[in-house]
C-alpha cells in the first residue's frame, strides 16, 4: 500500500513538471494512458491514481468526449479559490474527496486512528448537548479531519484540509438556529464511525453520501 502510494505522488510530480516544462500544453490533452505508461515505466492503476491525485488538484479536468486536459496553473492559494466557488461545486468536489477518503479509512485505519475518530465523535455529541455552535462546528470538522488521516493517503488528507477552510465558513453563515443540522445529522456520524470500525466500505460511502446530500 505505501509503496504503490509513493509511487503515484511520484508519477503525479513527474507529470506536473512536464507540464511545467511545456510537454503537456494548457487547453490540450495529455496522452492516453496507454501512452503515460510507457512514458513513465508504470501500470494502469498508478497512471489512474496520479490522474485522479492531479484533478482533484485542479491541474487537470477530465473532459466527456474529449479526454484529459491540462488547466491553467492557478494563480492564488487553493485557500482563497476556496472561498470565492459556489457551494454546490464545492459539495460535489468534496463528496468526492469523502467517498474515497472513508473507502481508504475502512481498509486502513488503526485501533489508534479509531480511538482519534471516536474521542472527536464524542466532542460532537458534547458540544450539540451543550448548544455550541462553534464547538460542534470544530468537532465537526475534527471527526472528518480524523477520518482522512486514517485513510493513510497524505495527499487526500491535505486536500480535505483545505477544505476545512470553506466548510467552516459554511457553517458559520449557515441559518442561525444554531446547532439543528448537526443534532440531525449526528447518528449518522455514528453509524459512519461503526462502518469504518466494520471495515463496512459499501456503507461508509453510503452514509458519507447522505451527510453530504442534506448538508445545506
Amino acid at each position: 500500500m505505501k509503496k504503490e502510494s509513493r509511487l503515484f505522488e511520484q508519477i503525479s510530480i513527474k507529470i506536473r513538471n512536464d507540464i511545467n516544462k511545456g510537454k503537456f500544453k494548457v487547453g490540450e490533452k495529455i496522452p492516453s494512458e496507454p501512452a503515460l505508461m510507457e512514458l513513465y515505466g508504470v501500470g494502469r492503476s498508478t497512471i489512474r491514481e496520479a490522474i485522479k491525485s492531479l484533478t482533484l488538484s485542479g491541474i487537470l479536468t477530465v473532459q466527456q468526449g474529449f479526454g484529459t486536459k491540462v488547466n491553467a496553473t492557478p494563480n492564488e492559494p487553493i485557500e482563497q479559490r476556496l472561498r470565492s466557488s459556489d457551494f454546490e461545486e464545492i459539495n460535489q468536489v468534496r463528496a468526492l474527496l469523502e467517498q474515497e477518503i472513508v473507502r481508504l479509512a475502512t481498509k486502513n485505519r488503526t485501533e489508534s486512528d479509531l480511538e482519534t475518530i471516536s474521542k472527536a465523535l464524542e466532542k460532537r455529541k458534547l458540544a450539540i448537548e451543550s448548544e455550541s455552535r462553534t464547538e460542534c462546528a470544530n468537532a465537526d470538522i475534527e471527526f472528518h479531519l480524523a477520518i482522512a488521516s486514517a485513510s493513510g493517503n497524505r495527499v487526500l488528507a491535505d486536500l480535505y484540509g483545505s477544505f476545512t477552510v470553506i466548510i467552516r465558513d459554511f457553517f458559520a453563515k449557515r441559518a442561525p438556529s444554531g446547532i439543528a443540522h448537526f443534532a440531525m445529522s449526528h447518528y449518522l456520524h455514528q453509524a459512519l464511525f461503526e462502518a469504518i470500525n466494520n471495515r463496512n466500505a459499501n456503507a461508509a460511502r453510503e452514509i458519507i453520501t447522505t451527510i453530504l446530500n442534506n448538508n445545506h
